[in-house]
C-alpha cells in the first residue's frame, strides 16, 4: 500500500480553487503549495534551517544534476538526499528530462531513451525511462516525476504529437519499474505533454490516467509560448485531470500565475523565481516587484516590504540591500533570497486560507487591488468567480 495519500479538505464555492493535504514518509504538505527548487540538494544560498523558518513543506531536487554531481554512488553513503542535504521534510525530484532537452549537448531521442552529452565533461550518457525512476529512488524522493519528451516552444503539430505518445509509452515503463522497486513508499507522478494543442492534451491526459498514477503534473508550460497561451492549455487540461488527485503545474510562475492557476484548480508548482530574481536584484512586494538596484532606494530607510514579517524586513532595510548587491556582497543573495521565498510561501498560504474560508473571490480582489487592480476584471470575468 502507498505511503502517499491525498485528500481534498475544501472547495471554493465560486471558482475551481481547492485546498487538500497529501501525506508522505517524510511529513505531511498542505495544499496549494509552492516548491522552492534546490537544483543541486540545495536552495541557492539558504540552509535548511531558513528554509523552514519561512514555513517551507517540501522542495524540488533535480534528478540529471544529481545523477551527473555528485552522483548515485555518493548520495547512497547518505541513504539519499535526505540526510545527505540535512533536509527532513518531504522532497520532488524531476525526472531530468526537461533538461536532457535545455541544458545537454547532441542529445538523441529514440524509443529506448534520451542519449546525450554531460553539459559539465562531455561524457554520454543514456537516461532511460527506468534509470529515470531507479536514479530517483536512489535519491529517495517522496514524490518522482516520469521521464517525458520536452519539445521546444513553438512546435508543430506532428513533433508535438510524436513526443506526447513517446512520453506516455515511457510513462509505462517507468510505472512498471516503480511497481517493481518502490514498494510504493513514495509516489509517482505521470506528465502531460502535448504542446500547445488542446486535443493533443486531451490525448495525454487520457493515457495517463488510464495507468493510474497517484498524482499527474502538467509539463511543456513556460517554454516561451505568451502567457495567455499558458492559461489557456492550463485552464483546458486541468479539468481533465482526475478531481482526486493532486494537479501539479511544473515550471510556474509569477505571483499572478500562482493566482490565476489556484482559480483553476492547481495544487502544486516549482519555479525559480524568487531565488534567481534574487540574486539579480529583482524583491517580491504585495504591491509588484522591485529592483533593489534603483537609485530611489540609495536613502530608503524601510525594509522591503512593510507587510512582511521575514527576517529581512524585520531587520535591514532597502538602503541596506541595495549597498550589498551595489558592492557584490554574498550576504544580499542570502537576504534577498529569504525574503523572496517567505513571499511565495506567504502568498500561498493566504491563498490556502482564503479557499478554506471560502472567500477566494475576497482574496483576488485584495491581490489584484494592490496591484492597481491589474488582470482582477478579465480573469473575474473568464472564471464567473
Amino acid at each position: 500500500m502507498s505511503m502517499f495519500n491525498f485528500k481534498i479538505t475544501a472547495r471554493s464555492k465560486s471558482s475551481g480553487a481547492r485546498a487538500g493535504i497529501f501525506e508522505t514518509r517524510h511529513g505531511t504538505v498542505e495544499t496549494p503549495i509552492f516548491m522552492p527548487v534546490g537544483t543541486l540538494g540545495t536552495v541557492k544560498s539558504l540552509s535548511p534551517e531558513e528554509l523552514k523558518e519561512c514555513n517551507t513543506q517540501i522542495i524540488l531536487g533535480n534528478t540529471y544534476h544529481l545523477y551527473l554531481r555528485p552522483g548515485c554512488d555518493v548520495i547512497e553513503k547518505f541513504s539519499g538526499l535526505h540526510r545527505f542535504m540535512n533536509w527532513n521534510g518531504p522532497i520532488l525530484t524531476d525526472s531530468g528530462g526537461f533538461q536532457v532537452f535545455s541544458l545537454a549537448k547532441l542529445t538523441k531521442i529514440t524509443e529506448e531513451g534520451a542519449s546525450f552529452q554531460s553539459h559539465i565533461d562531455g561524457y554520454r550518457h543514456m537516461l532511460t525511462p527506468e534509470k529515470a525512476v531507479e536514479v530517483q529512488l536512489c535519491l529517495g524522493s517522496d514524490i518522482m516525476m516520469c521521464l517525458d519528451n520536452c519539445i521546444a516552444y513553438p512546435a508543430g503539430e506532428k513533433d508535438a504529437e510524436d513526443a506526447l505518445a513517446l512520453t506516455t509509452r515511457w510513462a509505462k515503463r517507468c510505472k512498471k519499474t516503480w511497481e517493481e522497486k518502490s514498494g510504493k513508499e513514495n509516489a509517482l507522478f505521470g506528465i502531460v505533454q502535448g504542446g500547445m494543442y488542446t486535443h493533443l492534451r486531451e490525448r495525454s491526459v487520457n493515457g495517463l490516467v488510464e495507468l493510474d498514477f497517484p498524482g499527474y503534473a502538467i509539463g511543456g508550460l513556460s517554454v516561451g509560448e505568451p502567457k495567455d497561451t499558458m492559461l489557456e492549455m492550463a485552464d483546458f487540461t486541468l479539468p481533465l485531470l482526475p478531481d482526486s488527485k493532486p494537479k501539479y503545474i511544473m515550471g510556474v510562475g509569477t505571483p499572478e500565475d500562482l493566482v490565476k492557476l489556484v482559480d483553476r484548480g492547481a495544487d502544486m508548482f516549482d519555479c525559480v523565481m524568487p531565488t534567481r530574481n534574487a540574486r539579480n536584484g529583482q524583491l517580491f512586494t504585495q504591491n509588484g516587484t522591485i529592483n533593489i538596484t534603483n537609485a530611489c532606494h540609495k536613502y530608503d530607510t524601510g525594509p522591503i516590504d512593510p507587510s512582511c514579517t521575514c527576517y529581512t524586513c524585520k531587520h535591514y532595510s532597502r538602503a541596506y540591500l541595495r549597498h550589498l548587491y551595489m558592492t557584490r556582497e554574498l550576504l544580499v543573495h542570502r537576504l534577498s533570497t529569504y525574503h523572496n521565498i517567505h513571499y511565495y510561501l506567504s502568498l500561498i498560504r493566504q491563498m490556502r486560507e482564503a479557499i478554506v474560508n471560502n472567500d477566494f473571490h475576497g482574496f483576488k480582489k485584495d491581490f489584484y487591488s494592490k496591484r492597481e487592480g491589474k488582470s482582477f476584471q478579465n480573469d473575474h470575468k473568464k472564471n464567473n468567480d
